[in-house]
């Protein structure tokens, strides 16, 4: 083998780190909703929450799932919902009512509350 073909492959080599780590796909954000009304309720902050991710450059399905629960307007279905986004293995749980929010806290998740 001539040198400077020893001294391409071992350059290569070299590269060959980075390549594989430009190439690692990122995670995809999963975002668990908790709402306490009804999917189909206006105004709809989970609308408003989709509108605000795209505007700040993220897209559904692309780099982030929206996961969502609704308690239908059944305050005391909340706490085992939240539950179910956590065991869903959830990034944050985004809560729009006081009781959705402390449904979240008291899961011990992270969570955000974006009031009405």
């Amino acid at each position: 083998m001539q040198r400077r073909d020893f001294i391409t492959i071992l350059g290569g080599a070299a590269t060959w780190p980075l390549a594989a780590r430009a190439q690692t796909p990122r995670k995809t954000a999963r975002i668990g909703y908790l709402g306490a009304g009804v999917r189909t309720a206006s105004p709809n902050p989970r609308e408003a929450l989709l509108q605000g991710l795209r505007s700040l450059g993220y897209v559904e399905g692309q780099n982030f799932v929206l996961v969502d629960r609704y308690a239908e307007g059944q305050q005391e279905r909340l706490p085992e919902l939240a539950v179910e986004l956590v065991r869903l293995e959830v990034d944050i749980i985004v809560a729009t009512t006081s009781g959705s929010a402390k449904a979240a806290k008291d899961v011990g998740s992270m969570m955000l509350f974006v009031p009405d």
